[in-house]
């Protein structure tokens, strides 16, 4: 805590969207490692590059609508996307 009440109050609410963020994450990761064991069990492609494509486009949208840098959101995605299909690739391993 600093000395600046506006400046605290700034950080807590940047504090409280991270926490909310990292939840989010742990929860897309819960969904996505379901979905790549239901892959393996069914013998599917551990990636679907089409749908990886379709996905970026729209959050690209998403992110222009809502006054984000698309540049940005799509390097995120990307990278949540190549963790997503490591994940898959091991699951298809086991």
């Amino acid at each position: 805590m600093s000395n600046d009440a506006v400046l605290d109050g700034y950080r807590q609410s940047i504090d409280n969207i991270d926490a909310a963020m990292i939840h989010i994450l742990a929860e897309r990761f819960r969904i996505t490692q379901a979905v790549g064991a239901y892959k393996a069990e069914h013998g599917l492609p551990p990636s679907d590059p089409g749908r990886e494509e379709r996905q970026i486009t729209r959050l690209r949208k998403l992110a222009e609508d809502a006054r984000l840098d698309p540049e940005f959101s799509e390097k995120f995605l990307r990278f949540v996307i190549q963790e997503v299909i490591r994940h898959h690739e091991r699951a298809q391993a086991k």
